[in-house]
């Protein structure tokens, strides 16, 4: 049967609280064995995300796949499967929607992006932040990303008047780790249609999530949707 979560747009402050609630005598250990459990479940739930009435985002259970098999897929997710690559190394699971019609960002290569994005405590069953729509809306975020012979990096532009949604939240400029996972998979350029614009969805860890997410031990789902700026 679907789960339905119905969310309300929590302040970020409230829902690091209450997954921190407790975890005082709790050894890291234990955290991140909570923490792989809540991912496990996540992965096995029939979830839509709802407020006021209205579905946000149907995720639906999740069939893991691993990075040989999304190599030899030419490094696609079947969206009919519901399909998420997990990357060993950081434990990153990434489902990619729509690769764009952009270019990638090649080698030794620095691109503006910018990003309409959910940020979805899993632990916490709490919608944390978004810049869609709600009370949370803001300019995309836009972001400075850089290639260097195949290592991605970046940092959140702080530089424009209202500036980064994420910066502003947690203090740190640079890009959420999970994040930069999926950018040499995309086609990222100006678009003038939807079906262009490239869309991933995303399993963060908190090793790989944003500073919140790394002090409380709690993993994120992230919908991430992306364009070249310049």
């Amino acid at each position: 049967m679907k789960r339905y979560i119905v969310l309300c747009l929590t302040m970020v402050v409230t829902a690091v609280a209450v997954v921190s609630c407790g975890q005082s005598d709790t050894s890291y250990a234990e955290q991140k064995k909570r923490e792989s459990k809540a991912i496990d479940s996540f992965l096995k739930r029939d979830v839509a995300l709802v407020h006021d009435g209205d579905t946000l985002l149907y995720i639906g259970k999740i069939n893991p796949i691993s990075e040989e098999e999304f190599v030899n897929q030419d490094s696609t997710t079947d969206l009919e499967r519901n399909e998420y690559v997990r990357f060993d190394r950081t434990g990153v699971y990434m489902q990619i929607v729509r690769k764009g019609t952009g270019s990638y960002i090649g080698r030794n290569e620095s691109r503006q992006v910018s990003a309409r994005f959910w940020e979805y405590n899993i632990l916490g069953d709490s919608l944390q932040l978004s810049n869609v729509n709600g009370v949370y809306i803001a300019n995309p975020e836009v972001m400075n990303i850089s290639n260097n012979y195949g290592t991605f990096s970046g940092s959140y532009d702080t530089s424009s008047s209202t500036g980064s949604l994420i910066y502003n939240t947690y203090g740190s400029s640079s890009v959420i780790a999970g994040w930069l996972a999926a950018m040499p998979y995309l086609r990222l350029g100006r678009q003038n249609s939807e079906e262009g614009v490239a869309k991933v969805r995303l399993i963060v860890p908190h090793s790989q999530g944003q500073i919140h997410a790394t002090t409380n031990v709690y993993p994120c789902f992230y919908e991430l949707v992306l364009t070249g700026v310049r």
